[in-house]
């Protein structure tokens, strides 16, 4: 440890220690206006360095970043990041992390039920469900590899509640009104013609290449997913492994694939076909809205279109689930309303059966 005064009157810290590799280290600060404070920042890196939970919760937060960004995609990262920075730290980052008890989350709890967001309403139960999720994960991290005794915000217990979005969809008529309305423009014809003939979610359908396509096979492997993330294009894995799959095209999409890829002739095989973004497609689909008077969906309601046409033709959960890259007991539970009753088929043959003995 070096502790120093600079002629400017403030104070410095040179920190040096050996991290789990073995090696050695050294942080600094400076801008210190007292040694004390210089010696409060030495201490808490003391602390960080040993993985002593005496140390505040800010800097835990910082241990669990280094521990979980690497693991996380770059976007749900952000969204974490962007919640423990204005809504947990705020209030739990000065507090020891060993002292943090389930009142300590219980008065948090209270705070952000009567909080408001910027446009002056109060938080959704869905995004104050998801700020306790958040503490209460930061603190399961710490149960899980620092040894701290017991998650306190487990404790206090959850608040807000998880609400299932309404799920909207286009029957097969009012997507083929909407579709007709986008051929002045072949790339919004061919992006939505692919997101509803086989239920792509939209960062697949960015991420699509022509070397991704086999039209002598008609089919289309995703193997990725883009995304604009601060400036920046991202492509990374699918959400899921299971979404790493090869959707198969009916005939007439993979010939229109074919003309499709034949009016971009030149393009790189590793370039995308739709150098377009989310925000394109949310006012082409206002615009296609707009002109057919069919409702108004989200973007990714295409795919629960493409999922709720499948149910209808009669195929399985199963299949359906290989084909858009979910769990089959995910399709069943999510689009259990849609699956046609067979109870009372179900009791018929339960009586033939019994008739049977």
């Amino acid at each position: 440890m070096s502790v120093s005064k600079k002629p400017n009157g403030t104070w410095r810290v040179i920190y040096r220690y050996t991290d789990w590799r073995g090696e050695r280290k050294q942080t600094s600060k400076r801008g210190f206006k007292a040694k004390r404070d210089a010696l409060a920042w030495e201490r808490e890196q003391i602390r960080k360095t040993e993985s002593a939970l005496d140390m505040t919760f800010a800097s835990f937060v910082e241990m669990y970043a280094a521990d979980m960004k690497s693991r996380l995609k770059l976007n749900t990262w952000l969204t974490k990041e962007h919640i423990i920075k204005t809504k947990i730290l705020p209030f739990f980052g000065d507090m020891r992390m060993d002292g943090i008890s389930a009142k300590d989350i219980i008065r948090w709890q209270n705070g952000v039920m009567g909080g408001k967001g910027k446009n002056g309403k109060p938080y959704s139960a869905t995004y104050i469900k998801t700020m306790h999720n958040q503490v209460s994960a930061i603190f399961n991290h710490a149960v899980r590899y620092y040894d701290l005794k017991s998650n306190p915000a487990a404790k206090a217990g959850s608040v807000g509640k998880k609400e299932a979005k309404e799920m909207l969809f286009w029957t097969k008529d009012e997507y083929t009104k909407f579709s007709d309305a986008m051929m002045d423009k072949p790339i919004s014809y061919y992006a939505f013609e692919i997101l509803y003939w086989c239920g792509l979610r939209v960062g697949e359908l960015l991420a699509l290449t022509p070397s991704d396509f086999d039209l002598d096979k008609s089919t289309v492997k995703i193997s990725k997913s883009y995304q604009r993330i601060n400036g920046e294009d991202i492509v990374t894995d699918p959400k899921t492994p299971k979404s790493n799959r090869v959707v198969k095209m009916p005939d007439f999409l993979t010939e229109e694939i074919r003309e499709y890829l034949k009016s971009i002739y030149g393009a790189a095989s590793d370039a995308r076909i739709f150098p377009i973004s989310k925000s394109y497609l949310h006012h082409e689909m206002d615009r296609g809205s707009k002109a057919t008077g069919v409702k108004r969906i989200r973007v990714h309601d295409i795919r629960h279109s493409h999922v709720s046409l499948l149910i209808e033709m009669g195929f399985s959960a199963v299949a359906i689930a290989d084909r858009v890259g979910h769990e089959s007991i995910d399709i069943t539970y999510r689009y259990a309303h849609l699956f046609p009753s067979r109870q009372t088929e179900i009791a018929d043959k339960l009586d033939s059966e019994k008739e049977n003995y």
